[in-house]
């Protein structure tokens, strides 16, 4: 396998972060995968706008990205401004906005990259479906472990009784003289 094909989608995994409770990619990083200028992806987003509605697109908060770059290490050259990073808080995608943008970028990267992207959500969430349900067997392991503990424990206090006889019933040894 050609280490383009793994590289892209570790890259693309690297980009998707978890705000508001949502798996989003931020503008820039669209933008550098795509082959274009954050400028130009989002001046055809707002060509198209009635195409992303809030939970296909949203704008982060001040408090938001400040937060995010703190996590990141975003630096200062990071976006297309050459004013020393943005101005403006950065735009970002769900996995439905993701698919949108194919709609509105129309260049052969644009399309191919949008694929791969479309491939690595897909397998998150089969991921994360199989996540959940492990985690919930696990926890039915462990109620049983303790229903089952109960039972084992039974069964070795009866191996031990008889593997090991009570010394009170027993009858004495040797000679015994009746008096």
């Amino acid at each position: 396998m050609k280490t383009e094909n793994l590289i892209i989608p570790e890259r693309i995994l690297k980009s998707i972060y978890l705000i508001r409770n949502q798996k989003v990619m931020l503008d820039h990083e669209l933008a550098q995968l795509y082959g274009v200028e954050t400028k130009r992806l989002n001046e055809q987003v707002k060509r198209n706008s009635s195409r992303f509605p809030d939970d296909f697109m949203f704008q982060l908060s001040v408090e938001e990205w400040n937060h995010l770059r703190s996590q990141i290490a975003t630096s200062s050259d990071s976006s297309d401004n050459s004013w020393g990073g943005r101005r403006v808080s950065p735009y970002v995608f769900t996995e439905l906005g993701v698919a949108m943008l194919s709609s509105v970028l129309n260049s052969q990267i644009a399309i191919q990259m949008n694929i791969s992207i479309m491939r690595v959500f897909v397998h998150m969430r089969k991921w994360s479906a199989n996540y959940e349900e492990l985690i919930n067997r696990l926890e039915e392991l462990g109620q049983e472990q303790s229903i089952h503990s109960e039972q084992i424990r039974s069964i070795y206090n009866l191996i031990e009784q008889l593997v090991s006889p009570s010394i009170k019933n027993r009858k004495p040894l040797g000679y015994h003289v009746d008096r």
